[in-house]
């Protein structure tokens, strides 16, 4: 299951990056780089993983029964935090860029003087 999910993992963060790569459009970069990140989360949540644990809530549970690791569930919401407010500042740069330029692709922005 483990050597699936780290594929998994790996398969979706190729895919962005070529996707980042070969982008025309300052948009769909954005967008490639959201879908690179996500690979992370599939990551995470593999680590954390145990085979038959249960959530991690604790009260009323004996002790030395298996659950799963809460810490690497708090870094997955925190990834996905932080991936929401990259995402949001990528693409009001790109608005401002158009704004400024009247195009979204990254060739036609060499003349842009900063």
């Amino acid at each position: 299951m483990t050597a699936l999910a780290f594929g998994v993992a790996a398969w979706v963060f190729a895919i962005g990056v070529y996707g980042a790569i070969v982008s025309r459009n300052l948009i769909h970069l954005a967008l490639c780089l959201t879908v690179a990140q996500s690979s992370t989360y599939i990551l995470l949540l593999t680590i954390g993983y145990r085979n038959h644990a249960g959530a991690p809530i604790f009260k009323g549970v004996e002790v030395g029964t298996r659950a799963v690791d809460p810490v690497v569930q708090s870094l997955t919401l925190t990834d996905v935090v932080v991936s929401v407010t990259v995402i949001a500042l990528i693409l009001a740069l790109s608005l401002d860029v158009h704004r400024q330029s009247g195009s979204i692709d990254p060739d036609e922005l060499s003349e842009l003087e900063g």
